[in-house]
């Protein structure tokens, strides 16, 4: 029997988003890939306020220092990408 490949890959660090600066993107699209049962209400409340409103979910949001504080505090809950231009 060989090593547990999951160890080593676990918990926020691996997990976490990473948020393009607003010079790298005008418009990001965030995607919940994570529920926030479990998790404590101040995070459960930052993904409504984010528009997030069940698991896969996805919201395009303009790319603000607020709406980056709120990415940052859920960063193991969701994934953040530019948004693709319509």
């Amino acid at each position: 029997m060989g090593r547990n490949p999951v160890v080593g890959r676990q918990g926020p660090s691996h997990h976490a988003a990473t948020i393009p600066s607003e010079g790298d993107a005008a418009v990001l699209a965030v995607k919940q890939i994570r529920s926030g049962i479990g998790h404590a209400a101040t995070m459960r409340r930052t993904l409504e306020a984010l528009g997030l409103r069940h698991h896969q979910h996805t919201v395009r949001l303009r790319n603000t220092a607020a709406i980056r504080g709120m990415l940052y505090k859920v960063r193991h809950l969701v994934e953040v990408a530019p948004a693709k231009e319509q």
